[in-house]
């Protein structure tokens, strides 16, 4: 068990075959054998080993009582057949055994696999028209039957003839199985034009009138195709307004329920929060909660579009006051928590998470549960509060839980083997093997990183260090802080004390009446010991080997690596990242960004002295011919060349502004003069009702702060601010006109104000905030901003 935990394949045969000559009438020592030689690829002998082993069976084999574990064992010896080439012997074997063989859909499936790689489409037809019998939904058995009848294509692009076959295909198909959803939604990715038009009119109506809440969710694969958001836009605001009118659709005389009006707009709100629109998106949005107040599912999409949006208070209020229209919802208390913490509001966001959670240690049950969603977003909420101590226990709690999913997998290695899982339990070690290439762990990785990276460039100030500023500080300031000082080390001791007490209630006894055993506290609850490192670098290093191993396409993971190593001066690792920056995309601000600054520093630096800063400076000097971006080019050339082929785009311009400030810092003005000289131009996807601008918020938000915190200039900072106010008139970051930081500041003077019984601009101001909130101002009155 151990050998096939630590992947000792040469020594798990080794035991394996010794194992089978002590007990060679014991199944699972064969079975064992022969999976050995598998996860050592050689599948040649691990089918030779079952072939034995069935030879040592008696003709009536198997037993009732072991039919499904003996049909498990011949799919896995006949996909291992097929999984080395063996094609014709598996299907011969497959056929052969087929009375044994239990599971029927695994039988039908293994051999309409066989029968496409063998090129037999027309039998392979047969079997698929029988899986679509068994189940007329399963959208790989529809691309199954497209390949065997020659309408095979990666990127959906199709001849003209091959759509109309494909078209004819489907009605036939609508026709057989009139109650699958699949055979009427599958045309909708390759049909064009009108018949595009007329087959999502028929497949959106009758989803509209039964109100089904995930219809946008189905729809949204299709606006990567080009042209057909536009047709979606027009086609539902035109059943928008015959349902309006006449109260039916266009060219029905049947009036529609009154919910049909509500779920159109629902619909047409998630359309314009796509592409952009946000103000349509609320309008429709609040449209349809005075319609109908009491469906949930409303006010959570306006939540989702005001974090779009990029006001983040207000989408926590409306996730919360849907969550609290159904307590006994875990997802949608899942989703107002999320919100929350995307709001900051860590404090609010783990007492409303703990409502599902067990009995007893609460924030140690969600540790227990593994909730990696929960503790990324936390992690990533403190690390923008700069809470590094927090920040680095949530992110390496999901390490460790990425660490137990690897240890957990010692149970299966005996358990598979005698309940003849072996297809399911050779995939699970094959999954095992790329875990870490994740996703949630990918984020932790990341977030640990970043934690070390900043904990190295600003590393926490000793008592000496913070006693010789303390003492530099006026009498007053001085008062100010202490007073300050005091204040948090009260609340601290309350809100521990507090917890405590929860905690020690809450495990003593149940809401069952039990007692149960109350759990050590956490001896470290704010992470101040994963700040106490010596080398923080040397830390990041460990989960950036990790990325690089497992996420070796990520652009992210390659600039870590850059930014690590040049901070530890490894200057070959360091030009070994942007090599992979460069290989992997070229064109990428960052990629650009490393490439400058890496020789930069090295030009910089003194002249080589030693044998191996020679050897390194001769590679750099052979290496650099080969970069297409430098070569015969300045740094200076490079980059005003890098500027010239992207000027339209914002973060380009952005990346080049900052290595000319690195190159140059002299030239601060016209760094600052090549990011506020930028065009948000429009960017026509969607045109029925108003264009759209190219810029992300996202993307402002980062040139924001690159103004004020690397090229140092709160003038420029503070001009782009109010510029950016203007396009995201929703999002707090910029205080727009319309976010919840103004609301509440706006409700503040208009308690103030004299009602003189003459309508305002204060009154006009307070109808404009209900696009902020879901018709209630007083929505805004709590929210922390």
């Amino acid at each position: 068990m151990l050998q096939a935990q630590m992947r000792d394949l040469t020594g798990f045969i080794e035991t394996r075959q010794q194992l089978l000559t002590l007990r060679p009438n014991h199944r699972m020592n064969w079975i064992g054998f022969a999976v050995a030689h598998h996860l050592n690829s050689n599948g040649a002998k691990a089918i030779e080993i079952l072939g034995a082993y069935e030879g040592t069976l008696e003709d009536g084999y198997p037993p009732d009582n072991e039919r499904c574990e003996h049909g498990e064992m011949l799919l896995y010896k006949i996909s291992l057949l097929e999984e080395y080439g063996f094609l014709e012997r598996a299907l011969e074997e497959l056929y052969k055994k087929e009375s044994k063989i239990v599971d029927k859909l695994a039988f039908k499936e293994q051999q309409v696999s066989l029968l496409v790689k063998l090129g037999r489409l027309g039998e392979g037809e047969k079997v698929y028209t029988a899986l679509l019998t068994m189940n007329p939904d399963n959208y790989r058995y529809y691309e199954g039957l497209q390949e065997c009848l020659g309408f095979c294509s990666e990127n959906n692009q199709y001849s003209s003839d091959n759509i109309e076959q494909l078209e004819a295909l489907y009605k036939s198909l609508g026709q057989q199985y009139t109650w699958s959803s699949a055979v009427k939604r599958i045309p909708l990715d390759f049909l064009e034009g009108e018949k595009f038009r007329e087959a999502a009119d028929n497949y959106i109506r009758p989803l509209l009138s039964k109100g089904v809440p995930s219809l946008f969710s189905d729809l949204s694969p299709l606006y990567d195709h080009p042209g057909k958001a536009d047709i979606l836009e027009k086609l539902i605001l035109e059943l928008e307004d015959s349902i309006r009118t006449p109260g039916a659709y266009p060219g029905r005389q049947l009036e529609e329920p009154p919910s049909t009006l509500m779920w159109t707009l629902f619909l047409l709100a998630q359309h314009y929060d796509r592409c952009g629109q946000y103000d349509i998106a609320l309008t429709k949005i609040d449209e349809a909660i005075n319609h109908t107040p009491t469906v949930i599912d409303l006010y959570s999409v306006k939540g989702r579009i005001l974090k779009h949006a990029g006001d983040l208070p207000a989408a926590a209020a409306l996730a919360d006051e849907a969550r609290c229209m159904d307590l006994a919802d875990r997802y949608i208390n899942s989703e107002c928590v999320k919100r929350m913490l995307q709001a900051d509001q860590v404090g609010l966001a783990e007492k409303t998470a703990v409502l599902f959670t067990k009995d007893g240690d609460q924030h140690n049950n969600l540790y227990d549960m593994q909730c990696i969603w929960y503790e990324l977003a936390s992690g990533e909420s403190y690390y923008r509060q700069d809470d590094l101590g927090r920040a680095l226990k949530k992110f390496l709690a999901v390490e460790k839980h990425y660490t137990d999913m690897t240890e957990d997998q010692f149970d299966f290695h005996t358990y598979s083997l005698r309940k003849m899982t072996l297809r399911a339990y050779v995939e699970m070690l094959k999954f095992q093997d790329r875990l870490h290439s994740h996703a949630y762990f990918h984020k932790a990785a990341v977030g640990t990183i970043r934690c070390y990276i900043k904990l190295y460039d600003s590393p926490p100030k000793s008592a000496t260090e913070e006693d010789d500023e303390m003492s530099k500080l006026l009498p007053s300031q001085k008062k100010k802080m202490r007073q300050k000082q005091r204040k948090a080390e009260a609340r601290a001791k309350k809100e521990a004390e507090e917890k405590n007490e929860e905690e020690s209630n809450a495990a003593g006894v149940s809401k069952t009446g039990k007692r149960q055993h109350a759990k050590p506290a956490d001896p470290d609850p704010n992470g101040e010991k994963l700040l106490q490192v010596e080398d923080p670098l040397s830390e990041a290093t460990k989960y950036l080997k990790l990325l690089q191993k497992h996420s070796s396409e990520s652009l992210e993971t390659h600039s870590f690596s850059f930014e690590v190593n040049m901070r530890k001066q490894k200057i070959l690792l360091a030009f070994q990242a942007v090599k992979q920056l460069l290989r992997l995309d070229a064109d990428n601000p960052d990629s650009h960004r490393c490439l400058i600054r890496f020789f930069h520093k090295v030009g910089s630096m003194a002249a080589p002295a030693s044998d191996s800063e020679k050897l390194i400076c001769s590679v750099l000097v052979a290496e650099r011919p080969d970069l297409s971006q430098l070569h015969g080019k300045s740094l200076i050339e490079a980059n005003s060349h890098f500027l010239e082929k992207h000027k339209d785009s914002l973060m380009h311009r952005a990346a080049s502004a900052e290595v000319l400030y690195v190159m140059e810092p002299e030239k601060k003005s016209e760094a600052v003069k090549i990011i506020e000289d930028s065009t948000n131009n429009l960017m026509l996807i969607n045109g029925a009702l108003g264009p759209v601008k190219e810029w992300k918020l996202r993307d402002c938000i980062s040139v924001h702060k690159l103004l004020g915190t690397v090229l140092f200039d709160p003038d420029a900072a503070s001009r782009w601010k109010a510029r950016c106010a203007e396009y995201f008139p929703l999002s707090t970051y910029f205080e727009g006109l319309y976010s919840s930081a103004i609301a509440k500041y706006a409700l503040e003077k208009m308690s103030k104000a004299p009602q003189n019984g003459v309508p305002s601009h204060q009154e006009v101001f307070r109808s404009r905030l209900t696009h902020s909130s879901n018709g209630k101002l007083e929505a805004f009155k709590d929210l922390t901003v």
